[in-house]
């Protein structure tokens, strides 16, 4: 499970965490997080999401 960077403010979605915060589970693939989901920190949607090794 990769880690994935918003491109707009640089939060990282880590897989390993989730997103307590907004109801992502510790251990919930980026590709598994619903499609209306948004980044905790400057709000945009999955789309502005970039894979990071």
């Amino acid at each position: 499970m990769g880690k994935y960077e918003c491109t707009v403010c640089g939060y990282i979605y880590d897989p390993a965490v989730g997103d307590p915060g907004s109801g992502i589970p510790a251990g919930t693939p980026f590709e598994n997080i619903p499609d209306d989901w948004t980044c905790p920190i400057c709000g945009v949607t999955k789309d502005n999401f970039k894979l990071i090794v």
